[in-house]
């Protein structure tokens, strides 16, 4: 039997939803999971059970487990099923619906620009253990998606669950028709490639430092056909007073959008500052009082993401070195030792635990 944290209660209505507590997850993402499993050809039951599951369970969108157990979950019913795209085709059956007040936030935007603005701002309400980042660059707009969580079990199924919610979010607000430039993924080739070529229908690529997903900067601006300002409105003020609740530091806010600013060889203090609306030396004082500086929270992001691209792609320490925005290996390699104790050829090998 795994062992999980979780929180049961009554599913509450629209207006009672709280914050998802921290190393925690809604299933809602995942409530495809026990109908894919009988597709094909396993009993969900006694797998679900493994994990102190049943398929009522996924009834509850609101119903909430560990983040790991999710993972671990979705690695065993890949395992079972052998699909090993399992995580994708559970998120090309979820979508905006399952990201609860802030699906609703998004889908009643007046354009992509301001959904994807506020899923950056408030993604932390709906699941606290990654971060989405829109990073804009002349033609080319970027929706990006890292994990927080280092070392877990099925983190290759968790990134291609988001794949597909990711693009269902995407034709959700866009229309069914709407197809990315391109998508990169945050883990190694597969050996089937065509499960995600032909959902996405676009180009793929993998061993990328975070998932992201690029459309054109056009599109941003356009007036959303879901646009709904009345409800839009109301939820505005739902979703403050769910983030008012979280009382999330700087320095947490500053992690979660130091990636796509790595990814982009961007990570200035005078850019993180811009976007969490602070001037630089506002940043400074805050992060100081809360013990800690800017220099010190891009290392733990730089490690976050040299951890990621480690364990989970085949990127040689030079490539690695070079998205982490490094001088060159050796520089990383420092780091990297100083990080963890050890050279990354050596904790690639053996990762501890």
């Amino acid at each position: 039997m795994h062992a999980i944290n979780r929180r049961r209660g009554p599913v509450p209505d629209l207006a009672a939803r709280s914050l998802v507590p921290a190393g925690m997850v809604r299933i809602a993402p995942t409530m495809a999971v026990p109908s894919l499993l009988s597709e094909h050809g396993v009993d969900p039951v006694p797998l679900l059970a493994e994990f102190d599951l049943t398929p009522a369970h996924f009834d509850e969108p609101d119903y909430t487990l560990s983040f790991h157990a999710r993972s671990q979950l979705l690695a065993r019913c890949a395992e079972v099923s052998r699909c090993p795209h399992f995580g994708l085709l559970v998120g090309q059956r979820a979508g905006l619906g399952s990201f609860g007040l802030l699906g609703y936030l998004m889908q009643s935007a007046p354009d992509l620009r301001t959904a994807l603005e506020l899923c950056v701002r408030h993604f932390g309400l709906h699941n606290p253990n990654s971060t989405s980042t829109l990073v804009v660059r002349r033609s080319l707009a970027t929706f990006n998606h890292t994990l927080f969580e280092l070392g877990i079990e099925g983190r290759a199924q968790v990134i291609d669950l988001t794949v597909g919610i990711m693009i269902n979010v995407l034709r959700t607000l866009r229309g069914p028709g709407a197809n990315p430039i391109g998508v990169r993924v945050a883990h190694a080739r597969p050996r089937a490639v065509a499960p995600f070529t032909d959902f996405v229908r676009a180009r793929v690529t993998f061993d990328a430092p975070v998932t992201a997903v690029d459309v054109p900067a056009a599109w941003l601006d356009q007036p959303l056909p879901t646009a709904d300002p009345l409800l839009h409105q109301l939820m505005q003020h739902r979703v403050a007073e769910l983030q008012s609740q979280a009382g999330e530091t700087i320095a947490a806010q500053l992690h979660r959008v130091l990636p796509a600013l790595i990814d982009a060889r961007s990570a200035v203090v005078a850019e993180a500052a811009a976007r969490l609306g602070l001037g630089v030396r506002t940043l400074g004082r805050r992060l100081a009082a809360e013990g800690t500086t800017f220099a010190r929270v891009r290392d733990e992001a730089r490690y976050s993401m040299a951890i990621q691209l480690l364990s989970g792609t085949t990127l040689h320490a030079a490539d690695i070195a070079e998205k982490l925005g490094y001088a060159n290996a050796s520089a990383f390699t420092s780091a990297f030792r100083r990080w963890s104790g050890q050279p990354p050829s050596r904790w690639r090998v053996a990762p501890p635990g």
